[in-house]
């Protein structure tokens, strides 16, 4: 038994079926080049539900440098490894699509490292509400010499 072919794989195939295949794979070529991470970066807007936040969360403005470096209210601070970014309709944003881009916040700063832990991107309904914000934020770390706050 000869499991060898006669004519090459490439002889086999018409042309008009290459073709048609051709056009397929740069059709869907495309589609994913206009739906890239770029094109998907964009956080949408909210779809009107109440969202509760903590009583300690404050409000600022946050832009995202790095997966784990970032500016909050103009001042640099160390977001926490386990850090959330919830987007308007409270589902999670990855760090890395949102390079660059600056948000208004409510967010949480762990009191043992004090670091950004959890952040929620606001719709501009949310932001309007009076809350109160934290100018505060000079360093992310204690020493011996810094007086205590009772």
């Amino acid at each position: 038994m000869n499991r060898c072919r006669s004519k090459p794989l490439y002889a086999t195939v018409s042309l008009r079926r290459f073709w048609r295949a051709l056009a397929g794979a740069l059709g869907t070529a495309a589609v994913v080049l206009i739906t890239s991470p770029a094109a998907m970066a964009q956080v949408p807007a909210g779809m009107g539900m109440v969202r509760n936040f903590p009583e300690a969360a404050l409000r600022g403005n946050l832009t995202i440098n790095g997966t784990s470096d970032a500016t909050l209210n103009g001042n640099a601070i160390r977001m926490a490894p386990g850090m959330r970014l919830l987007s308007p309709q409270n589902t999670l944003v990855m760090a890395h699509t949102v390079l660059g881009q600056s948000f208004k916040v409510n967010y949480v700063i762990e009191p043992s490292t004090g670091m950004l832990i959890s952040a929620w991107i606001l719709t501009k309904a949310e932001a309007s509400q009076p809350r109160k914000g934290s100018d505060s934020v000079v360093r992310n770390f204690r020493a011996e010499s810094d007086s205590t706050q009772k």
